[in-house]
């Protein structure tokens, strides 16, 4: 007995299905579902092409309610699509990979295009603007082809998978796309709970002598690419390796709903960690743009939840002079509003905490909040326990490297050649060779104890940018010194041909502050010969060079994660500042064992771009810290902080 089919659309691509399958099953044939799916069929083939399209969500959920497998093809100008295979009540539909589709396609406007001029990925279709009858007649027939694999139980090629055909080249390919956890069909979030918070800390033994991580980044090389890069339907569509960079850089694309997307990336020495490296940042940054794990539930005033929510207050704000501001884009916090806030958990209380959704996650639609958050404290890792670590360092980073910038702290200069590291010696030299920089290093550690490097690169080349900084934190200073150093090279060459183009533009912001505006703008101000002045705390010369071993004590390193974990949060205990963390994991990262964290620690400074966006009223540690650490014989003043734009980025 012949196989019923139900072919729903019209047009010729469904004509010419039609056609090839009316000789093997049984063809029901709708223009649409205004009558619901046809009982007897076993199979539905919905095609649409530019001329017969109809509404994918309804489409979609009529087929999920009916029970029925769904194969979907279409046409719409220059490609032709096959897929994917939908089975009902399993994640990963039709509007999932549309989804996909539509935000990785749109490529050609995304910031890695134009800041590198990206080549295509592999298996990249060009796109064109012309079909013709020998390409509508090739998808027909690859269509058809998947329809009898499928109905003859053999392995559905498009199951979270399709083909794009290019109807003019007939070039083919198949991209895999993973399911939306917030697809409107599909998609089965949990809603956000005081319980799911909770964080009971597990041992996660090291995967060796002096390493920080519990999982080895190796085992994830094969699900990395395949899972999350591809130009037409991943979550990241762009690589870029930089061959002009000291030392191997890789960095991706993730495209986002916005006018601006994220860049994110990897360095080593190693072109291949470094594209792992990149692609794990990117789901970082994923993962931190908005909730995907789970739904915010409650909407309500810090008024009437303060019993169990931490004090937006105390995570720093702007000045009531900065609010004032004509343009300003942030409203002052009031504690009688609504607003959404997600669950973390406090281990200085030991308890779950509501945060503001918007200190939470950084994405730029969340209008109407009172400060702007952004990565700060964001990791991943292969464990909870992991990324809670990194992302407690992140904090420490950023956090020493505003305090020295703010107080001007006239910190100790390090010897790098007294680490007795020769990959770090070797790291340095590999700078001056090939970028032409010298590299200083200064201790920038603060009253937590948690080493913190902040490494500056100086040239005499009138023509180079003339100062790049970057900030690492580690409880092993040499690992802090080297990724520091590592960030260093992965700035110097890439925005040189930046700083070229708008050296004028960074002249403008040495004279206004205020025209530092985004995150570039920090690093092109100090790469002009002028701004140098603003950074002689640091590099005044008659300081003596101290020792690694004179500036920090070496300590044996436990054999589990997690022990290094419970030192860093009884460090915070220690000094009464709480460690907050709230999960950011979505099941797009969770299917491969990774974990991604935000950790939030009121009252540490936090790292923001934009003079006008400037984070400091309320936090205090940045007046009185410098005297608890000698460098000042009382606290300071508010008129005494740094006026100028930091160097960061």
């Amino acid at each position: 007995m012949k196989a019923v089919i139900a072919i729903i659309g019209e047009g010729r691509l469904a004509a010419l299905v039609t056609d090839e399958l009316s000789e093997h099953c049984k063809i029901v044939h709708q223009a649409d579902l205004n009558r619901g799916v046809p009982r007897a069929a076993e199979l539905v083939l919905v095609i649409r092409d530019d001329r017969h399209t109809f509404d994918d969500h309804q489409s979609e959920e009529i087929l999920q309610q009916a029970g029925i497998p769904c194969l979907y093809g279409s046409v719409s100008l220059d490609e032709g699509v096959v897929g994917p295979f939908v089975y009902p009540g399993r994640p990963g539909c039709s509007v999932c990979a549309q989804t996909r589709r539509y935000m990785a396609g749109n490529g050609e406007s995304n910031a890695m295009t134009n800041l590198f001029n990206r080549p295509p990925l592999s298996g990249e279709i060009p796109r064109k603007t012309r079909s013709s009858p020998a390409g509508l007649l090739h998808t027909a027939r690859l269509f058809v082809l998947e329809t009898m694999r499928i109905l003859q139980r053999s392995q559905a090629y498009t199951k979270e998978h399709m083909y794009i055909i290019n109807l003019e080249t007939l070039k083919s390919s198949r991209h895999f796309f993973l399911p939306d956890p917030l697809c409107p069909v599909c998609g089965r979030l949990p809603d956000d709970s005081s319980a799911a918070a909770r964080i009971s800390l597990q041992p996660r033994p090291k995967i060796r002598d002096g390493s920080y991580r519990c999982h080895p980044i190796e085992v994830l090389k094969d699900v990395l690419d395949k899972d999350y890069l591809d130009s037409r339907t991943g979550l990241l569509n762009a690589k870029m390796h930089d061959l002009i960079s000291p030392f191997a850089s890789v960095t991706v694309n993730l495209p986002t709903f916005t006018t601006r997307d994220e860049v994110a990336g990897g360095r080593s020495h190693s072109y291949a960690k470094s594209e792992w490296t990149a692609i794990l940042e990117g789901l970082e940054r994923r993962c931190g743009l908005a909730p995907h794990g789970k739904q915010t539930v409650i909407c309500d005033s810090f008024n009437r939840l303060a019993d169990q929510a931490v004090d937006p207050a105390k995570v720093g704000l702007y000045t009531r002079e900065q609010y004032a501001r004509p343009d300003f884009p942030f409203e002052p916090f009031d504690p009688d509003s609504s607003m959404n806030w997600v669950w973390g958990y406090s281990f200085l209380h030991e308890r779950p905490i509501l945060v503001p959704e918007s200190l939470a996650y950084y994405s730029p639609i969340y209008g109407g909040s009172f400060v702007q958050e952004g990565s700060n404290g964001c990791a991943l890792g292969g464990s909870i326990e992991e990324a809670i670590f990194y992302g407690m360092l992140e904090v420490v980073e950023r956090d020493s490297f505003l305090m020295t910038w703010y107080a001007r702290l006239a910190v100790p200069r390090l010897d790098p050649y007294s680490a007795n590291d020769q990959e770090l010696q070797m790291m340095i030299q590999r700078i001056q060779a090939v970028a032409g920089y010298d590299i200083h290093l200064f201790n920038i550690t603060m009253e937590n104890g948690i080493p913190s490097i902040w490494a500056l690169a100086k040239t005499g080349d009138p023509e180079k940018m003339n100062i790049i900084c970057a900030a690492s934190a580690h409880i092993d200073p040499i690992r802090a010194a080297k990724s520091a150093v590592h960030e260093l090279a992965g700035l110097m060459c890439i925005l040189q041909k930046t700083f070229n183009a708008r050296r004028e533009e960074c002249l403008n912001m040495f004279l206004d502050s205020y025209r530092v505006q985004q995150m570039e703008d920090h690093v092109m101000l100090y790469s002009l010969p002028q701004a140098e002045e603003r950074l002689h705390f640091l590099l005044d010369t008659h300081r003596p060079l101290r020792t690694f071993d004179e500036e920090f004590k070496r300590k044996d390193s436990p054999p589990d994660l997690t022990d290094d974990l419970k030192g860093l949060i009884h460090v915070f205990r220690r000094l009464n500042l709480d460690v907050i963390v709230v999960d950011q994991s979505s099941p797009e990262t969770v299917r491969n064992g990774l974990y991604c964290v935000k950790v939030l620690i009121p009252g540490m400074l936090p790292m923001t771009f934009g003079h006008h966006l400037t984070r400091l009223s309320g936090l205090e540690r940045v007046l009185r810290v410098p005297m608890e650490l000698g460098y000042a014989k009382q606290p300071l003043t508010p008129e005494q902080l740094n006026p100028y734009p930091h160097p960061f980025v």
